[in-house]
């Protein structure tokens, strides 16, 4: 086993993943082999192409846009680490969308709170859970206590599920006891433990793949038990890569903000309850009115929605505001694939898409 810090600078990040090669997955065949059951999309891959000069130009614009909110964000998540974990402090982000916020969380906590804090970034996959591999190399260097788990946010909670599952599995298998407790930018579902905010913004880093994550892909299943889970390092496209510049612009911005910022709490209260049963409703109508069979091709906000209209078959993008600067970009997207689009106006997300489902 060998660690690696991807494009990223090598005391930013330690990503507990294997590079490998994997063949290449065409998006329409590996929706058919994902849901006919011969395989488990952490088993395929469609390989990255870079993105459109336009597109890149709308990642420019969200920058413009939200920069300053994700730098606020930034700190007040900070903050409660800090007040959260008292004894010292892990950082472990959830590759990938979790990465670019675990090195900024990184960046901020020695800068702003003379705190020095170890950070890597592990694979967790929907159905297969945390990198039980990886979780043992953190653990052989840290107390349990201290781990703080870190992603860009949460839609629907699937991945806060999936991890409270699985450390509750490891705390089975070991005695080890872990906080399941996920931190993120964006909680739109109520289901994290520390959130900077519940509104569906528009994260930039959500924008891109590979070329805003360390030039790393998503992590793949290893089958070997004995290795981290896998990923597909794209060296070959580092020229175009932005990881830098995301995380020295952001930083630069919290430069700016930082003798400005009032923190705020941002612990869980009452209203989570609420806004988990709002969001459940919501996809359960959904389901519903679209004629879905399972809630798992339903990814609501601008972040999931991202993700599908990137690297899976869509079948039909939803918006709230078709006017929004917030949800441009999806639009290009749609637009460029020829997805459909309707406008929900009264829906609790900025977007959702609708994956495709492959007929029998």
């Amino acid at each position: 086993m060998s660690v690696f810090s991807g494009s990223y600078q090598a005391d930013e990040v330690e990503f507990l993943l294997t590079p490998t090669t994997i063949e290449d997955t065409p998006i329409e065949l590996k929706e058919h082999l994902i849901q006919t059951g011969q395989k488990h999309y952490s088993e395929l891959l469609t390989l990255e192409t870079l993105p459109e000069p336009d597109y890149i130009t709308l990642f420019h614009k969200a920058m413009d846009l939200n920069q300053d909110q994700v730098a606020v964000h930034l700190l007040g998540l900070a903050q409660q680490i800090i007040i959260t974990r008292p004894n010292g402090i892990t950082l472990v982000s959830l590759a990938r969308a979790g990465t670019p916020i675990g090195v900024l969380l990184k960046q901020l906590l020695k800068i702003y709170f003379n705190i020095y804090v170890p950070h890597y970034s592990i694979s967790i996959l929907r159905d297969v859970g945390l990198d039980p591999v990886a979780l043992d190399y953190i653990l052989q260097r840290h107390a349990p206590e201290s781990l703080v788990f870190v992603d860009g946010w949460t839609g629907k909670g699937i991945i806060a599920e999936q991890l409270a599952d699985s450390l509750a599995e490891f705390k089975a298998l070991s005695g080890v006891e872990i906080p399941a407790e996920l931190y993120v930018l964006a909680d739109l579902c109520g289901k994290a433990k520390v959130a900077a905010t519940t509104e569906d913004y528009l994260i930039p880093s959500c924008i891109l793949n590979s070329t805003i994550s360390g030039l790393v892909s998503r992590s793949i299943n290893n089958t070997n038990s004995d290795d981290f889970h896998g990923c597909v390092y794209y060296e070959q496209y580092s020229e175009h890569d932005l990881s830098r510049y995301f995380i020295e612009t952001i930083l630069g911005r919290v430069a700016e903000l930082w003798p400005h910022f009032t923190y705020q709490d941002q612990s869980i209260d009452d209203s989570d309850s609420a806004r988990q049963a709002k969001s459940e409703q919501f996809i359960a109508d959904l389901m519903n009115r679209y004629i879905v069979s399972h809630k798992n091709y339903i990814k609501p906000g601008i972040g999931e929605s991202t993700r599908v209209l990137l690297r899976r078959e869509a079948r039909l993008l939803i918006l709230k505001d078709l006017e929004s600067a917030a949800t441009q970009h999806l639009r290009w997207l749609a637009e460029s694939k020829a997805i459909p689009i309707q406008v929900i106006n009264d829906m609790p997300y900025q977007a959702i898409a609708l994956i495709k489902e492959i007929k029998p």
